[in-house]
C-alpha cells in the first residue's frame, strides 16, 4: 500500500536531491547497484555482528534514497526496460540480504530462546511469501495483466521488518520484531492471494471478451 500511496511524497522530498544527482553525472543505475550493495552490506554484517540498531538506521537512509533512480532516469529521458528491470531484480537481492540478516541475528544471539527456530522458520516463510508477491506481479504484467494489489508490498514489508528490528534492538519491546514477522508471514501469503484471485479475474474477463 505505501508503494502506491508514498511515490509522490518521496519526489516532492528527493526531486532537488536527484536534480543535484544529475548535474554530477550520477545515472540512475549507478544509484539503483550502489543502494543495493549498500543494504546488502549493512544487513548481512551489522546485524550477525549484533548492531541491530545501526544496521537499520542504515538500511532506512539507503532504502529512503532508492526513489532517487527513478527520478533520475526521468529527468535524464534514460528511462528504460532495462532499468526497471534492473531495479526489480535488485529490489528482490536487498529484500533477501536484510531477511537473511535479521534471521542470522536472531539465531546468533537466540533472540526467543526456545521459540527461536520457531520464528526462524516464520521468517522463512515471510521472505518465500514477499519472493511470490513479487514473482506473481511480474509475471502477471508478463501476460498482459496487472496484480497491483495487497496488503504487504515492498515498502510495507521494509518499515514493518525494519520497525520491529530497531524496537527490538533498541531493547524497547523484545517481541516487537517477532511480532513483525509473525505479520508479515500472514500478510505476505494473503497478499499472494490477493494478486492470484486478481489475475484469476482479469484472465476470465479477457476470455468472455473473445
Amino acid at each position: 500500500m505505501l508503494s502506491r500511496s508514498g511515490r509522490g511524497v518521496a519526489q516532492m522530498i528527493f526531486g532537488s536531491i536527484a536534480k543535484l544527482c544529475v548535474r554530477a553525472g550520477i545515472t540512475a543505475d549507478a544509484v539503483t547497484i550502489t543502494g543495493t550493495v549498500l543494504t546488502v552490506l549493512w544487513a548481512l554484517v551489522l546485524y550477525p555482528l549484533g548492531h541491530p540498531v545501526i544496521a537499520t538506521i542504515l538500511i532506512m537512509a539507503t532504502v529512503i534514497f532508492d526513489s532517487l533512480d527513478g527520478q533520475i532516469a526521468r529527468l535524464t529521458g534514460t528511462s528504460s526496460t532495462w532499468g526497471a528491470f534492473l531495479d526489480s531484480s535488485l529490489d528482490r537481492v536487498a529484500d533477501g540480504a536484510i531477511f537473511t540478516g535479521i534471521i542470522m541475528w536472531m539465531l546468533r544471539y537466540n533472540l526467543y530462546g526456545n521459540a527461536t527456530v520457531s520464528l526462524i522458520y516464520v521468517a522463512l516463510s515471510a521472505t518465500v511469501a514477499a519472493l511470490c508477491t513479487s514473482y506473481v506481479k511480474a509475471r502477471a504484467q508478463s501476460l498482459g495483466l496487472t496484480a497491483n494489489v495487497g496488503i504487504s508490498e515492498r515498502a510495507d514489508r521494509l518499515v514493518v521488518v525494519l520497525l520491529g528490528a530497531l524496537v527490538t534492538g533498541a531493547g524497547w519491546w523484545n517481541w516487537a520484531l517477532g511480532t513483525a514477522i509473525i505479520f508479515l508471514a500472514v500478510a505476505g501469503w494473503i497478499t499472494v492471494l490477493q494478486r492470484m484471485c486478481t489475475v484469476y479475474q482479469q484472465s476470465h474477463r479477457r476470455k468472455n471478451r473473445k
